[in-house]
């Protein structure tokens, strides 16, 4: 294989097992002679860079060897730091590419007309003036659909999938899954004693705007009720259920696991704050909203707990670093046999390759049918032989 130049970045949210991606691809490069680049910041390192300033180079563009990624992978986060940037629906040009002349499309929403700006052809300008062969992009979604956009355009790129919310398509596992329902589950176990000390009920927050995998997950695996954004539950119901719970508990406590995105019927989550780059605004706490239903309705004591960003923090667990180096080391694999436009992924329990996914299929859904018991609002425990290891399929 003759020698190539790898670009590698992060986008969109963190999640424990980045560096060991970042780590792998650095040391299996240097083992079959490639160079790796280090794009800073996400998709913004290849549209805010200008690479003919140093000061602007050396903050998006970062060389990696041995020495500087040695010790990376004992941590979480992404040692190349992260942005939610989209080059294909910018609001704003930066300031290197407000003299230049790119497709401008007008989109109008409840009465407001704005422009977003398509920069792909300064992307792989600088993707050109960097020497690169191949680009490994590393993210959710959001990342993932801009990555087969360049992929198309020309410019050979892998995708690595990641999210704490497992709800990427065509893969049954993403980086940062394991960690987070770990943390989800020692963060709820802890809070048992002070939600039972003070006979409350206690509601717990975790990320998922629209799939409930996360929520589901940590129930299963701590025997509590949930709500998921793909079922709309029946408040009186579940309140019932709760109350009931909290009675037949000898310590007179109940717990709840929601999605950030779970509603009831009659209940729209509400959103605040300006869109991102991929068009999502922050969710108001369902949490707090059923805390006062639960107070109204019966006069109950509630404790909210929001676990959102703590379970994307710190170092990753065994299945997060194995997972992460495998991909890695399966990113590789694909370079040196010049393999390209493709998605790391797990299908039928198996590492395999599989096409980036279509961004306009959205995400990938919980199977309500076969994974939520929408009687008792909890997951389901039988069916399960012949699954693979994650219980789901992609």
């Amino acid at each position: 294989m003759s020698a190539k130049r790898i670009g590698i970045l992060t986008g969109g949210g963190d999640v424990p097992g980045l560096n060991s991606v970042i780590k792998t691809v650095v040391y299996r490069g240097g083992e079959i002679g490639c160079e790796v680049i280090g794009i800073r910041r996400g998709w913004e390192g290849l549209t805010h860079v200008n690479l003919a300033d140093p000061a602007s180079r050396a903050r998006y563009i970062l060389p990696l060897n041995r020495e500087n990624t040695r010790s990376i992978d004992r941590t979480g986060g992404t040692y190349l730091h992260s942005s939610r940037t989209n080059p294909s629906k910018m609001k704003k040009l930066p300031p290197v590419l407000e003299a230049g002349n790119f497709p401008k499309k007008e989109t109008t929403k409840k009465g407001v007309t704005s422009a977003v700006y398509d920069v792909t052809p300064a992307v792989l300008a600088n993707i050109g003036t960097l020497g690169l062969d191949f680009l490994i992009a590393i993210g959710g979604d959001d990342t993932l659909s801009y990555a087969a956009e360049l992929d198309r355009q020309g410019m050979k790129v892998i995708a690595v999938p990641k999210t704490m919310d497992n709800d990427v398509r065509n893969t049954e596992y993403c980086i940062g899954f394991s960690t987070a329902i770990t943390r989800a589950m020692d963060a709820i176990e802890r809070q048992r004693t002070t939600v039972g000390s003070h006979e409350r009920i206690g509601l717990f927050r975790v990320f998922g705007r629209d799939a409930g995998y996360t929520a589901l997950y940590t129930a299963y695996v701590t025997g509590i009720r949930c709500c998921l954004p793909e079922y709309k539950v029946d408040l009186k119901k579940l309140i019932e259920l709760l109350v009931t719970d909290k009675k037949n508990n000898p310590s007179n406590y109940a717990l709840l696991i929601l999605s950030e995105g779970a509603e009831w019927v009659g209940y729209q989550v509400k959103e605040y704050g300006e869109a991102d780059a991929f068009g999502h605004r922050k969710k108001m706490s369902v949490a707090e909203d059923l805390s006062n239903e639960i107070k109204a309705s019966t006069g109950e004591e509630t404790i909210v707990s929001d676990l959102t960003y703590d379970l994307r923090s710190g170092s990753p667990d065994f299945v997060d670093r194995m997972v992460a180096a495998t991909f890695a080391g399966m990113a590789m694999d694909a370079i040196k046999e010049g393999k390209h436009g493709c998605m790391t992924a797990i299908s039928n329990g198996c590492y395999t390759f599989e096409q980036i996914p279509d961004p306009q299929l959205g995400p990938r859904h919980v199977d309500v049918d076969t994974q939520y018991n929408t009687e008792r609002y909890r997951p389901t425990y039988d069916q399960k032989l012949g699954l693979p290891v994650f219980l789901t399929r992609a």
